[in-house]
């Protein structure tokens, strides 16, 4: 962690809402005028889309069927922890864009499923913001968690989870119903050891949970909606928090434990305002004033 130059980090699955979390963030930015510097967990991928293709395969001939984009043989954790460090101690650092689509690529002169070059993070900025997999992962010597000022978990119950990448991946990339289920297998030991276990150093966890059935991930034909859900909040230390004020705000909400705020899923953006905005700003405010050298 560091007082001078804070990061934040967003962790969750594929499929988990990390990128709509991006959003009430940049809200809170665009508001509170932070100037923050944005890293997409995709970037420290090892492999393009292709050449992961092409690795997969290759992984598929040894016998290894588990390869993915969740374990540590398809991304680069050693740089992200660098990053996360330089930018912790100099507000400096390197990072890079993978393209996904080819609207993004467009600008670049790249086609989808590539990565732009390396580069500086961009000058005088209040904090780092991370949105990605690998948020708070841990592995060998590579501590990425211990960095993280304030780590954020988004993990909807495992069916939701399921559902929204299966829509989001049969709408925006072409996939067929078997291909997403072949990857969530494909994925799962990854899942199990380097996924899970971030969010037991997360600050804050969000998990959404539908009231309607999903029992069987694969037949259904709508995501759940933020009104056919209940969002789970837990605080990791509940110290500091004004938990009437936060149940005054949130309508039809309580607390299930002495850490746990349940409420109803239409208030997540609601949630993540009244909890993050204070917290980001006394993180800025604690920054500026170590850089300027403030008691």
């Amino acid at each position: 962690m560091s007082t001078k130059y804070p990061i934040v980090a967003v962790t969750g699955s594929s499929g988990a809402g990390t990128t709509s979390i991006m959003r009430v963030f940049e809200q809170i930015f665009r508001r509170e005028r932070v100037h923050a510097a944005f890293v997409e967990g995709d970037s420290f991928h090892c492999y393009d889309r292709l050449e992961m293709k092409r690795k997969m395969e290759e992984e598929v001939r040894r016998g290894n069927v588990s390869f993915s984009h969740f374990g540590p043989e398809a991304n680069l954790f050693e740089h992200l922890e660098t990053l996360f460090r330089n930018y912790g101690e100099s507000g400096g650092g390197r990072l890079r864009k993978y393209l996904h689509t080819p609207e993004e690529a467009k600008p670049y002169g790249q086609p989808p499923g590539t990565f732009t070059a390396w580069e500086d993070v961009p000058p005088k900025t209040d904090l780092l913001f991370y949105e990605g997999l690998h948020g708070a992962v841990v592995h060998g010597d590579v501590d990425v968690a211990r960095h993280v000022d304030l780590l954020i978990g988004v993990v909807p119950v495992v069916n939701l989870e399921w559902i929204q990448k299966i829509h989001r991946d049969m709408t925006s990339r072409g996939y067929t119903t078997e291909a997403v289920a072949d990857t969530i297998l494909r994925r799962m030991p990854d899942y199990v050891n380097f996924i899970c276990p971030q969010f037991s150093r997360t600050h804050v966890n969000f998990q959404r949970i539908p009231t309607v059935d999903t029992s069987n991930p694969f037949i259904a034909r709508h995501i759940p909606t933020a009104d056919e859900s209940m969002l789970v909040i837990r605080f990791a230390d509940p110290h500091g928090f004004d938990f009437p004020y936060l149940l005054s705000m949130l309508d039809g909400s309580f607390m299930s434990r002495a850490n746990t705020i349940v409420c109803p899923g239409g208030k997540m953006d609601l949630a993540m305002q009244l909890i993050f905005t204070p917290m980001v700003l006394r993180l800025v405010e604690r920054g500026r004033q170590e850089r300027e050298g403030i008691p």
